[in-house]
């Protein structure tokens, strides 16, 4: 394989130090802003909003660059039904049967059980896949590295660009999410990651009331 042409890096804009500090304490602020939500609102999203995330989170760095995800943006009714349909049997059979008592016992305080009427009101659901194989430029299958790494990476910064633009987010993993795949008519290569909940909270949405691990706790200075 032929290396990458290299070019100057001419993006980097370098900025002085208090403005560095203002910008690093003002995101901080924004991100600790951030919550996730259970109640959505149906009003509609601007369609623009949602692909200027994407292509955000497309900048995310990945193995080898060769950006193993797809993200599938579902805002048909009917197929958002589809998709509640198939998570809420999973759901169901992880509530009753596969979650350990530990897990579910985890769980509790927050409250949450197999019905999950947020997939259909919600404007977006936002399906990302992990593709563990990439096609060439002649169609040959090509291996992916760090496929979970690059996958989880370009998420949060999905989550974050979309929380950037004021909209609230959910992550929701159904287990297993085979049944994605043969929904959004995705191939077997795509491995679904998760998925997204995109678009304003209802006006009557509540959270948890929790608290984040300090600074000392989640990281260490040597």
């Amino acid at each position: 394989m032929k290396p990458f042409p290299h070019q100057p890096l001419s993006t980097y804009q370098e900025l002085p130090p208090v403005e560095m500090l203002q910008r690093a304490e003002s995101f901080r602020q924004m991100m600790q802003r951030r919550r996730t939500v259970r109640q959505f609102s149906n009003r509609p999203v601007e369609r623009k909003i949602i692909e200027d995330c994407l292509l955000a989170a497309g900048t995310a760095p990945n193995g080898a660059n060769l950006q193993p995800w797809h993200f599938v943006v579902v805002s048909d009714p009917q197929m958002k039904s589809r998709v509640r349909i198939g998570a809420e049997e999973e759901e169901r059979e992880f509530y009753s049967r596969r979650a350990s008592q530990e897990w579910l016992k985890a769980l509790e305080p927050f409250g949450t059980d197999a019905d999950k009427p947020y997939l259909e009101i919600a404007p977006y659901l936002i399906v990302i896949f992990a593709q563990k194989t990439s096609l060439d430029p002649e169609g040959s299958p090509v291996k992916n590295y760090y496929v979970q790494e690059s996958v989880g990476i370009a998420t949060g910064m999905l989550i974050t660009a979309l929380h950037n633009a004021g909209l609230a987010t959910l992550t929701h993993t159904p287990s297993p999410m085979g049944f994605l795949n043969e929904i959004l008519g995705r191939p077997e290569n795509e491995k679904p990651f998760l998925v997204l909940v995109a678009g304003y909270p209802a006006e009557d949405a509540v959270v948890p009331i929790v608290t984040k691990k300090s600074l000392d706790e989640i990281a260490t200075f040597l």
